[in-house]
């Protein structure tokens, strides 16, 4: 059975056991922009007691707050009793919540569009917020007093940042007055939170209008003040003649493709954030930001511990920015390096990184058009091919262990990426004749 089927069956078991059951929030919104909803929540005066005792395949997940998960078909729907919010003490979650009517819990919720019942049974949008009438102008607005939204859970900053850009809509004016005079609180926000909200910003083809909306709300400058930084970080216009680091940064996100990875939107946020604390201009005028991609990944490692991000995620974003200057040099790199540096895991995020970096400043792509040729180049054999010798191998022709073992391996490597050697045989005798001493008045074996 496919989902919307199961949750309709969910919310129909509800109804004939003589519930209220309707469908709500987001799943409402998509289905009447004509979206296919990627879940279903459903809404029911049940008690979870009671949803829990007509749904023996279930999970109190928040029974406190009126949650259960429910499983048909193959599927899991939170079914949750229609609630009002208690008081608020953390700007992130009620003390408690009380049991209410559809009405009532449709005011607690965040924006209009958010805030709609679809009754799947009558077939019928249930409506108490004017939801219907902002979808149809393009409009985000608060549910009720903005202020007191957005100081209930302070999350609502960044998620009505994100439906704007994503959805785009218009901020209503009451709404983005009351973003701009409570951004500075949104570190009271986990950074959990904070980092979900910027990945789905950051990663939908939105991207720059999120940035733009980060930015003119004052959200930026308080959870990535080191790319608000770049303000006014002025870069030599031979090379940037776009304007500073933090216009150079936005135009990177124009160019993007839609889907991006994790670290390959990240990377191109954080790439020039060592430019501020590095710039410096020579006596003949010049503006230099000497190692700042060595700054910058120091940097943007504490910026992605900061907001907790998978270790994975922040290992290829530092890379992809500490070798951001490298492509430069490509050219040149003798065939064994070139080899090390394509076969890095994140190598292809760093070529788009190393695109739109030079697109978004001097608009020349020679190196990336080298890099693409050589990777056609390579294609018949992999780029680090399997050694032909081993440590192993070393310490059973007579070699005592000890660091010159890596350094063989490592100059045999180099010389096998150069096409040195056919064969294992070939790159034997090399050892041999290279680090193995024949006795007085014997030749080299």
């Amino acid at each position: 059975m496919e989902m919307e089927p199961a949750a309709r069956a969910v919310a129909a078991r509800l109804q004939r056991a003589g519930f209220t059951a309707y469908f709500a929030g987001g799943c409402v919104r998509d289905a009447l922009r004509g979206v296919t909803p990627k879940d279903y929540d459903i809404a029911t005066d049940a008690r979870p007691e009671q949803v829990q005792a007509l749904f023996p395949r279930h999970i109190a997940i928040g029974a406190h707050f009126g949650v259960i998960a429910v499983r048909e078909s193959g599927w899991q729907f939170e079914v949750a009793s229609f609630r009002a919010d208690g008081v608020y003490i953390d700007g992130r979650r009620p003390v408690d919540v009380s049991f209410t009517t559809p009405q009532g819990d449709a005011e607690r919720r965040d924006f209009t569009i958010n805030g709609m019942f679809y009754d799947p049974v009558a077939e019928r949008v249930i409506d108490y917020v004017g939801g219907q009438a902002d979808l149809a102008a393009g409009r985000l607005r608060a549910i009720g007093d903005a202020d007191a939204r957005f100081r209930e859970d302070r999350l609502r900053l960044l998620r009505a940042v994100r439906f704007a850009s994503l959805l785009g809509f218009e901020v209503e004016p009451e709404t983005w007055a009351a973003v701009r005079a409570h951004a500075a609180e949104i570190g009271a926000v986990s950074a959990e939170r904070i980092r979900d909200e910027l990945v789905k910003i950051f990663r939908a083809p939105s991207r720059v209008r999120g940035f733009d909306l980060l930015d003119a709300g004052g959200l930026l400058r308080v959870v990535l003040p080191e790319l608000d930084a770049c303000k006014g970080c002025e870069q030599p216009p031979q090379f940037h003649p776009e304007g500073d680091v933090f216009v150079h940064t936005r135009l990177m996100l124009s160019l993007l493709p839609d889907e991006v990875s994790t670290p390959l939107v990240f990377s191109v946020l954080l790439h020039d954030i060592g430019k501020p604390p590095t710039a410096r201009v020579d006596v003949d005028g010049r503006i230099r930001f000497n190692g700042h991609e060595h700054v910058g990944a120091e940097m943007t490692l504490k910026v992605m511990e900061r907001l907790r991000f998978s270790r994975a995620e922040i290992d290829a974003t530092v890379e992809a920015v500490r070798m951001h200057m490298a492509f430069k040099d490509v050219p040149n790199m003798r065939v064994a390096k070139l080899k090390r540096f394509m076969a890095r895991p994140g190598f292809e995020d760093e070529m788009e990184l190393h695109r739109v970096d030079c697109l978004g400043s001097h608009g020349f792509i020679d190196n990336h058009i080298f890099l693409r040729a050589k990777q056609e180049e390579f294609a018949h054999e992999p780029l680090i091919p399997k050694p032909f010798f081993n440590g192993h191998d070393l310490l059973s022709l007579g070699l005592t262990p000890g660091p010159q073992i890596g350094a063989i391996l490592e100059a045999a490597q180099t010389r096998q990426l150069e096409g040195a050697f056919a064969d294992r045989e070939e790159a034997l005798r090399w050892v041999k004749a290279e680090y193995f001493q024949p006795a007085a008045g014997a030749e080299k074996p």
